[in-house]
């Protein structure tokens, strides 16, 4: 759960659910210590068990459910991962039970059979837990509590099966009630609430927001900022994206959130440049909305703006440099080119240092700066543009349980997926302290052509393939 709306979240929740909560001195969270020692989880599983009874009808049930939800939120770190591995353990399926309705089903010598041991089988998969689960969302502010459970569930679960098992339920049900269809895309403006803009404010995961003027500098005319809703969630934004407005392909990041630059017109724009994608909700990991975004965007801003003609990314390349320095480290043959090789060699000899070219391309790219240094930065554009887009083009991540490769960088994967190509590779287009130290400063434009999209799909989950424009191709030439 995000440490910035943590209490926030547990103030309101503690309001909202106080009402469905007996009147009495008894309830649970009242009476449970932060760690939930031995006799306290006793007490959590009894409730637990309270919830899974069903008597007393619907408004016992949300009495009970608010009274487990709020003892959790009481918890710390501790008492939440041994109240989760009870809800994993202590509720999972009944094997046993499973084993005996496959039987049953494999058994059946007619239809009726095999529907009643079909129906059987059906329900004795389905996990108490996932009972359990589904009963928090029928309160306020429900389904965030479970985001926010899943949030804990994925720190906490590593190889661990049961946890992972739990997850996984979690996840099933987060799917269904997230599906896109339920989804409302909304813009976001100066004039929105407060609580959503600080909430972009802590959520951007790309460009930190600075200030509050660099987030009206974001929100201006020339720009929009569009985010997915979900009704049960309607003042926390799932994902959202930021969009530049302006005339021909922007290659650098700086000169795009400059606050002093002047505000283009919108109405003369013809490209519009995604240059941030944000996912807000840790507990909805897995859960893809963004190729849904960006189609909605698209659509959106072309009917308010029919000049666009052209429909990019400013994307940064987050595992280039982790890339690179593993190839550097293991002492990759042929890693530079000769001319490369010899460029580097000139200028470390002419700087008083004898270092090989494969140490000097390291040496240089760890020193604070570098990208300062006009000389020693032209020296490097060369073999670092090649690697990038070779890093881009054609570093790939083995098939996982029998599917397909993937791009390396996981950026590139998201845009590739959805139809993208690589369109450019940008030379500095990122000098911030995060920026050069993840990218080396580069930066890509993955460009949308929706004559495309299908075609590049295709080519990419089919083949594992990236679609490449002439420029790129270029600069992967020997």
């Amino acid at each position: 759960m995000s440490d910035y709306f943590a209490p926030t979240l547990l103030d309101r929740l503690s309001t909202l659910w106080r009402d469905l909560m007996p009147a009495r001195a008894d309830v649970i969270a009242d009476g449970i210590r932060p760690d939930l020692p031995g006799g306290d989880l006793e007490k959590v599983h009894a409730q637990m068990d309270a919830c899974l009874d069903g008597l007393g009808g619907d408004v016992s049930a949300r009495s009970r459910a608010a009274q487990l939800g709020q003892a959790y939120l009481s918890l710390d770190l501790t008492g939440k991962e041994r109240f989760l591995r009870l809800m994993a353990e202590g509720y999972d399926t009944d094997h046993d039970t499973v084993r005996d309705a496959a039987k049953a089903l494999l058994a059946a010598t007619d239809d009726a059979g095999r529907a009643k041991a079909e129906q059987t089988l059906h329900k004795a998969l389905v996990a108490p837990r996932v009972h359990l689960l589904t009963q928090f969302n029928a309160l306020p502010s429900g389904v965030k509590f479970l985001v926010d459970m899943r949030t804990d569930l994925l720190a906490l679960g590593g190889k661990d099966m049961a946890l992972q098992g739990l997850a996984q339920d979690l996840r099933a049900l987060l799917a269904s009630w997230f599906d896109v269809g339920f989804l409302e895309l909304r813009r976001i403006t100066w004039d929105s609430p407060a609580s959503v803009l600080e909430k972009i404010i802590a959520y951007e995961a790309v460009h930190a927001i600075r200030s509050w003027d660099d987030l009206k500098n974001r929100l201006d005319s020339d720009r929009r900022l569009y985010g997915f809703f979900h009704p049960k969630m309607p003042g926390e934004p799932l994902i959202f994206v930021q969009v530049a407005l302006v005339e021909g392909m922007a290659g650098n990041i700086q000169a795009l959130l400059d606050e002093a630059a002047p505000v283009g017109d919108s109405a003369q724009a013809d490209t519009a440049i995604f240059y941030s994608i944000s996912n807000a909700q840790k507990g909805l990991t897995g859960i893809s909305f963004g190729n849904f975004l960006i189609k909605k965007v698209v659509e959106t801003l072309s009917a308010e703006f029919p000049r666009l003609k052209t429909f990019a990314t400013l994307s940064p390349m987050p595992g280039f440099r982790k890339w690179l320095d593993e190839r550097l480290a293991e002492g990759e043959r042929g890693l530079l080119l000769p001319a490369e090789h010899k460029a580097l060699t000139t200028l470390a000899r002419a700087r008083g240092g004898a270092v090989a070219a494969k140490g000097g391309l390291k040496d240089m790219l760890s020193q604070p700066g570098w990208h300062l240094d006009a000389e020693q930065a032209e020296v490097l554009k060369i073999p670092l543009m090649r690697l990038g887009a070779r890093y881009l083009a054609a570093e790939r991540r083995p098939p996982r349980n029998g599917g397909a490769v993937t791009a390396r960088d996981s950026v590139a994967h998201f845009h590739l997926t959805n139809g993208a190509r690589i369109d450019r590779i940008n030379w500095l287009g990122d000098t911030s302290e995060k920026g050069v130290q993840q990218s080396a400063g580069l930066m890509v434009n993955y460009l949308y052509k929706l004559n495309e999209i299908e075609r590049n799909h295709e080519t990419y989950s089919g083949q594992g393939k990236a679609v490449l424009s002439s420029s790129v191709k270029a600069l992967l030439k020997d």
